[in-house]
């Protein structure tokens, strides 16, 4: 295994709401997980580090021989345990009134890989050198597409593409869409959509796929993003599952 995690504040933005972590336990279990924070004045920062403070301390100190049933319980936990969390820091600092985060995030071990969302931050698995998107965003115009109300094509034009319907901080009660992934796979990728804004899928792709290092392509992408106006934080969490021989795990 090979895995790297980028953040970066973009172009536009004056600070950045977002955090990404990838962790390996003490059985060799991954977690993966973006968050995108919203609701200004650092009080998106706030949501997102909640978030991802929280699942790294709970993976490293709860998630151990775990089957994937018992994955999903712990799953799901977390997310309300998160979400209890955000409100309670509301209350108590009013001027945070309104933060929230996306999440998106993925747990891999020998025997399964699970990949859970809410908001808009996507998931993808890699497979014979394609992203495949897993995850699905939680946003106005996806609902408006469902109904029959947009075109696909009219909804990356939108002009509240971004709407949210669904994330921490902002819906009690929640519940992540969580996904039960294959195994056959070659690798992991998670990102805000500050990434999936700036890049189409296949510019995605078609840096992956180079001959570049693992951190190199992230840095790349980022570069790409900005040269295209960086309009928003991107984050991305990275993961080559299976690796050429000789090469380092």
């Amino acid at each position: 295994m090979k895995s790297f995690y980028l953040t970066d504040t973009g172009k536009v933005r004056d600070h950045n709401e977002d955090s990404v972590i990838i962790l390996k336990n003490n059985e060799g279990s991954y977690l993966m997980a973006v968050a995108d924070g919203m609701g200004g004045h650092s009080c998106g920062e706030v949501a997102s580090s909640i978030v991802i403070k929280y699942l790294a301390h709970h993976f490293n100190e709860r998630f151990y021989k775990m089957n994937k049933d018992n994955a999903i319980i712990f799953i799901n936990d977390c997310i309300n345990e998160m979400n209890s969390e955000i409100f309670k820091y509301q209350d108590t600092h009013p001027e945070s009134k309104g933060m929230g985060t996306t999440l998106v995030m993925a747990i891999l071990t020998d025997e399964y890989l699970l990949m859970a969302n809410i908001g808009d931050s996507s998931g993808f698995i890699i497979k014979n050198g394609e992203l495949h998107k897993i995850t699905y965003d939680h946003t106005l115009v996806n609902l408006l597409v469902a109904a029959g109300e947009l075109t696909e094509d009219e909804a990356l034009k939108h002009p509240r593409k971004n709407v949210l319907m669904k994330a921490l901080g902002a819906n009690d009660p929640i519940e992540a869409d969580i996904f039960d992934c294959d195994m056959d796979i070659d690798g992991i990728f998670l990102c805000s959509d500050g990434v999936t804004n700036m890049l189409e899928k296949e510019s995605i792709e078609k840096v992956l796929n180079s001959d570049l290092e693992i951190e190199e392509k992230l840095v790349k992408l980022v570069h790409k993003c900005n040269n295209r106006g960086g309009l928003d934080n991107m984050s991305m969490a990275y993961l080559i599952k299976n690796l050429e021989e000789g090469e380092n795990k």
